[in-house]
């Protein structure tokens, strides 16, 4: 029986698929954006979210358990110092996937898993722009109502 086992197998032995997931969040996590099939996106952002978790969390014991998924030091410093802060105030969903079509070869379905941006960032620009076209407007009706 198959009580309590979690994630996808993707046609492959444990070992590989161990190494494939710990070199995709590795490159995740230091581009910030890869281009995958959908089924291994999704099981990966399981491993992403997990490793944001522990960059929020800060401690020694946090980055020791990172170093022993993520292969290149330099990107566990990058999760340590730059990502776990941006994502300081947020309770998870830290990843986004995004279809984009079909592999030309075999049809299967590919997607962008990439990081999201803070919400107050972007929240930030589009008020913005907003506030500018909503400017632009104003001076327009305002002439036109006088004429």
């Amino acid at each position: 029986m198959r009580h309590g086992v979690s994630g996808r197998k993707l046609n492959m032995t444990t070992s590989h698929r161990l190494a494939m997931f710990r070199n995709m969040v590795t490159s995740l996590l230091n581009h910030e954006r890869i281009y995958t099939t959908v089924p291994k996106a999704k099981e990966m952002r399981r491993w992403a979210e997990w490793m944001i978790t522990l960059g929020k969390h800060g401690d020694l014991h946090s980055r020791r358990r990172a170093l022993a998924v993520i292969r290149e030091k330099d990107v566990v410093h990058k999760l340590f110092a730059e990502l776990a802060p941006r994502y300081q105030n947020r309770a998870g969903g830290y990843t986004r996937i995004v279809k984009v079509g079909f592999r030309r070869g075999d049809s299967a379905p590919m997607c962008l898993l990439e990081l999201i941006n803070d919400g107050a960032e972007t929240g930030k620009k589009k008020k913005g722009k907003k506030s500018a076209k909503k400017a632009e407007a104003t001076p327009a009706k305002t002439e036109s109502a006088t004429s």
